[in-house]
């Protein structure tokens, strides 16, 4: 089989979350390669470079959530005109709960093919350490800050057969663990502190417990919490109830 012919594309690189050494060497090849880098912030990724001694004098761009509708069509412009862009978030993969979704739809409305150079993302590495049915599972990015968006979020999910994964600020952590409480019941759950850094932590426990733990001893980092789904006994009752 031939290799597919070259052409314009958009590059969209994960990078560690946390641990530099999770920097992939495709990844390496691809920010050295680049000549036109599309930064949530062009400070951190330039701080990445450094530290992973990689030098590239390549054009930084701003693309993030305040100007992500503005940047969009200029990074397609670039990509159209043959340069080499690389997009890339301050941790982890672009378009997931990070800037990158504009951008991705538009390669796909003007036929643009997309590269994606895989690494670290907190939400399956949080599911594999929560030991909670890894088989199926939602994404849901941040839980909303606003307390009626935050009820919605969870009651969305109340009758789901699949894990919930979502990522929260440990400002409000133990009172999104309430929340949760109230709206879903009592479920197994899960919270990830700290993901490959040198202080990661993953707690374990009903989701009251968890709240009391975390209340008493409030945690620092970013957290993924993991909620185990309604068991099937009480979907298969809820579903005969419904007949």
């Amino acid at each position: 089989m031939s290799e597919p012919a070259p052409g314009p594309k958009l590059t969209v690189v994960a990078v560690p979350i946390g641990n530099l050494g999770d920097l992939s060497p495709r990844a390496r090849v691809a920010l050295e390669d680049a000549e036109v880098l599309a930064c949530e912030d062009t400070r951190s990724t330039k701080k990445l470079l450094t530290l992973s001694n990689i030098a590239n004098a390549a054009r930084s761009l701003a693309y993030h959530e305040y100007n992500e509708q503005q940047a969009a069509p200029g990074l397609i412009r670039l990509v159209q005109e043959g340069r080499r862009v690389v997009l890339v978030s301050d941790a982890g993969l672009p378009g997931l709960s990070d800037p990158g979704y504009r951008v991705l739809h538009l390669c796909r409305e003007a036929n643009i093919p997309v590269e994606v150079i895989p690494g670290a993302h907190a939400a399956p590495m949080a599911l594999l350490m929560s030991g909670l049915p890894s088989s199926s599972y939602t994404f849901k990015g941040f839980v909303p800050k606003k307390p009626g968006a935050r009820a919605r979020f969870f009651a969305e999910e109340a009758h789901s057969a699949h894990v919930l994964v979502a990522y929260e600020s440990p400002l409000r952590l133990a009172e999104t663990l309430g929340v949760a409480f109230e709206t879903l019941g009592e479920r197994q759950a899960s919270v990830a502190l700290e993901m490959t850094k040198l202080h990661e932590r993953c707690f374990h426990g009903t989701l009251s417990s968890l709240k009391a733990q975390l209340e008493a001893d409030p945690p620092k980092g970013e957290a993924v919490l993991v909620i185990a789904p309604l068991p099937r006994r009480e979907r298969k009752d809820r579903d005969e109830e419904g007949e």
